[in-house]
């Protein structure tokens, strides 16, 4: 073993030695610590917040920084429980990671387009709603499609692995559902004309409209999967903190200026929709 090879090598363990002890303690830990309290001393929140979605989270390679509705909904939300002065940290998640981490104790909370489930819901402890999405319709401008009962005798688009052809059925039985691999494949599949219709979440068609200004989002949503902000169990106070903040920038007019500064210019985005 050469010199330089043993330098590099010790540099390795000191740096993966380093990173170890920087994370926060394990869950078992995490869950005996009121967060809530110990933030306070700080006015410092963590969150996970995604930064591959469009209009949500999304990574900004000018600046290298994470910005989005969510992002901005973080920040509203650390200093209505801390003050003017509080700063909310932020750490990337995906969907694999986001709930180890929080578990891990290294975020305080997860607001990262995570739709409330009963089965997440055994894991983490969810906030109240922050934004009410569910399944909608992405058409072309000008088409005659409104809503969901419109599709019967059309051809919608759906991604595989999802449950939305099982969910138009119940509504629109002559309608017809192609499926493919990802949202990208089945937008492209709309423009080239293979369906009158996308079907998907409605913050993911709001994301495309926003790229594509001859599409619209339409109909309201016909399923009910509302994003909520994830906690670690045992972690209450910070929970009711979060709840009565989300309750109070609704009423102090900070959640609409939000939501109007990223999806206002959106075909189709319905405020009442997804506020409630």
């Amino acid at each position: 073993m050469t010199k330089r090879t043993f330098l590099w090598r010790g540099l390795l363990v000191i740096t993966l030695i380093g990173a170890f002890l920087s994370l926060k303690p394990l869950s078992s830990q995490a869950k005996s610590v009121n967060l809530y309290q110990e933030d306070k001393k700080t006015k410092t929140l963590t969150w996970g917040v995604k930064a591959d979605t469009n209009l949500f989270g999304l990574m900004n390679i000018k600046n290298s920084r994470i910005e989005g509705f969510d992002v901005d909904m973080a920040k509203a939300l650390t200093q209505q429980i801390y003050g003017k002065n509080a700063k909310a940290k932020f750490i990337q998640v995906t969907a694999d990671t986001k709930i180890p981490l929080l578990k891990n104790g290294n975020l305080d909370a997860v607001i990262a387009v995570m739709t409330i489930t009963p089965e997440r819901a055994k894991i983490v402890d969810f906030s109240q709603p922050y934004f009410a999405a569910g399944q909608s319709l992405l058409v072309k401008k000008g088409s005659a499609i409104q809503n969901v009962k419109d599709l019967n005798g059309k051809t919608v688009l759906a991604v595989k692995g999802t449950t939305t052809e099982a969910d138009i059925k119940k509504v629109a039985p002559q309608a017809k559902v192609l499926q493919y691999g990802d949202y990208a494949q089945a937008f492209v599949a709309l423009q080239s004309g293979q369906g009158q219709a996308m079907a998907a979440d409605n913050g993911i068609l709001y994301g495309l409209a926003k790229e594509n200004q001859n599409y619209r989002v339409t109909g309201g949503t016909f399923t009910a999967a509302p994003y909520g902000i994830a906690v670690n169990k045992g972690q209450k106070d910070l929970l009711n903190h979060i709840d009565q903040a989300l309750v109070e920038l609704k009423e102090n007019g900070t959640y609409a200026k939000i939501a109007n500064k990223w999806f206002g210019d959106v075909a189709g985005f319905d405020y009442k929709e997804a506020s409630k």
